[in-house]
């Protein structure tokens, strides 16, 4: 760069003395002195070879200063290219860092034993599909006050309670005898239905969560990767299959029996678990063997 400027220096200086050695004033007063005296040298004279000598320097040193230019920015383009390919490798491995460090672990053990109780237990879902359409058939006992005990009742006035309950109940008498056979029309229930809809749909809601953990890179020939979670639309199968078995007929099975003394009546009654816990809490009957406890708010 000192070069280059000293060699503009001397081009402006040179085409300074060169106008003005060729203006009109210089050359009239040139002109005089000559006249005047011969033997008088030009105050400046530059031969045609020191002008071009000149030039090809000044040109040498604006080809030296593009050159230096041109280097240092390529240098710099580089510098920064070396810093972002940096940057972004140290990026890379504390990505790569952080997935390694925060990886899920598990037992495996622990996790195919809780998959195997849960395969176990699966099966109950469709169990419970299929009950809803029977009626749940037990056998119980109950006891009351007889003829011959404080307010108690003679086996024909609690005989009389029981058949006026079933009557209430759409119960009609298909059998009499030392057993009284009831039988009656049990109404299929909307409720019913979309209970076990609700319940359907959180099994398989379950099994597609099961699914997705346990076979997460299968990839199906023309699926794809299954989504697991489209099962729970099976669910409403579940309340067409109980609706569609329409209503069912129910037989309630009573005897009755007293002892010796006539202090205590004995109420035997075999059928649907839900209709004999109703009868047993409007008739106040207490179950043989147990001990009735009122309760705090009486």
């Amino acid at each position: 760069m000192n070069s280059l400027l000293i060699t503009t220096t001397a081009l402006l200086l040179l085409a300074t003395n060169t106008s003005n050695a060729f203006s009109p004033s210089t050359s009239i007063t040139a002109r005089s002195s000559l006249s005047k005296s011969s033997s008088s040298s030009s105050s400046l004279s530059i031969s045609p070879h020191d002008i071009s000598f000149l030039i090809s320097d000044a040109s040498d040193a604006i080809i030296d200063a593009t050159s230096t230019a041109v280097d240092a920015v390529a240098s710099t383009d580089v510098a920064s290219s070396d810093a972002a390919d940096t940057v972004t490798s140290i990026a890379n491995e504390a990505s790569e860092a952080a997935s390694t460090s925060f990886a899920p672990t598990y037992s495996k053990a622990s996790y195919y034993t809780t998959l195997a109780l849960y395969a176990a237990s699966f099966p109950g879902l469709w169990s419970q599909i299929k009950r809803s359409t029977k009626a749940k058939v037990k056998r119980k006992t109950y006891v009351s006050a007889g003829e011959a005990a404080e307010d108690g009742k003679e086996l024909r006035q609690q005989a009389g309670e029981i058949m006026a309950y079933m009557k209430a109940n759409n119960y009609e008498v298909a059998e009499a005898g030392e057993t009284i056979t009831f039988q009656g029309l049990v109404a299929r229930s909307t409720s019913q239905a979309f209970f076990l809809t609700f319940c359907t749909a959180l099994g398989m809601a379950s099994l597609a969560l099961v699914l997705q953990i346990q076979f997460q890179d299968l990839v199906l020939p023309g699926i794809g990767a299954p989504n697991w979670f489209l099962l729970t639309l099976l669910s409403p199968y579940a309340g067409i299959y109980y609706w569609r078995s329409g209503d069912r007929v129910d037989d309630v099975k009573v005897k009755l029996a007293t002892n010796d003394d006539e202090t205590l009546n004995e109420i035997t009654i075999e059928g649907n678990d839900e209709e004999i816990e109703r009868m047993w809490r409007t008739l106040e009957l207490q179950e043989k063997g147990m001990v009735k406890v009122e309760g705090i708010l009486g």
